[in-house]
């Protein structure tokens, strides 16, 4: 029997996980994998129950990044339909209006930092490797972070990274802002799940029209105010200002989760 590439659970309510399983191969990201993830993650955005998501890998392992003997031998032909393929992927993970939270265990490499740095939130321990072997394979590094890696730790930053080659150790990465939590090894997955809970709180409506802007960010002041004002109109007439406001007014926390046909 062939075991599940990608493991689908909910390990907290309102909470969807996925876990890489490929543990014989470091977690490696093959094609099989890249369809797998891009299918899960399309029936995440079309469930309603579910309101944050964690990506993780099995056995420990977030994963070793791209499958590089897959690589070899691709024409150009071949070499644009592998690239288009994980922009399908991508764009899928990055279009989520939901928080996205990854857990990198053990080695994080390429492909793999590649899709943390898609999404919202990275924990990471003492113990965790981040690595850019792209150069080293005479490769550019792809999976986006050439846009969302300086967007994390500034163009220097991540010029010196991506050229050295060499593993960020979790704690480096946490200070430089390429992790946003550093716990012990033991408790990173466990602080992915505590944190995607805490995230699955927020009101979804407000939270992804937030997002979208962080990620589309604006071309001028005058865009970014005429966002503002579409997105303020939009908000403060929805029934999750409605539910912060009586919340604060009577000192109490909001609850964003259970309002009628709650905003995703």
């Amino acid at each position: 029997m062939t075991p599940t590439i990608v493991l689908q659970d909910r390990p907290a309510p309102h909470v969807a996980r996925l876990l890489i399983n490929r543990p014989d191969k470091r977690n490696a990201i093959d094609l099989g994998v890249r369809q797998a993830l891009t299918s899960a993650v399309a029936a995440i955005r079309d469930d309603s129950s579910v309101r944050a998501l964690v990506f993780g890998g099995a056995e420990g392992m977030f994963s070793a990044g791209g499958d590089v003997p897959s690589m070899r031998d691709l024409d150009e032909a071949g070499a644009r339909a592998r690239m288009q393929h994980i922009a399908v992927l991508c764009r899928s993970v990055a279009a989520l209006r939901i928080p996205v939270v990854s857990a990198v265990e053990g080695i994080g490499a390429g492909a793999a930092v590649g899709l943390a740095l898609l999404g919202d939130h990275i924990v990471v321990g003492p113990g965790t490797r981040i690595l850019f072997p792209f150069l080293k394979l005479g490769l550019v590094p792809d999976w986006g972070q050439m846009l969302t890696l300086p967007r994390r730790v500034g163009v220097g930053a991540a010029r010196r990274i991506l050229t050295a080659g060499e593993p960020v150790r979790g704690e480096e990465a946490h200070r430089i802002g390429l992790a946003d939590v550093l716990v012990p090894d033991a408790e990173v997955m466990a602080t992915a799940i505590e944190k995607a809970s805490e995230l699955a709180q927020l009101p979804m409506g407000a939270f992804a029209r937030m997002k979208d802007r962080l990620t589309r960010v604006s071309a001028s002041l005058d865009a970014e105010l005429q966002r503002e004002e579409d997105d303020q109109a939009f908000c403060l007439t929805a029934d999750e200002f409605r539910e912060g406001y009586d919340a604060f007014s009577t000192k109490r926390t909001a609850d964003f989760v259970n309002l009628p046909g709650a905003a995703r």
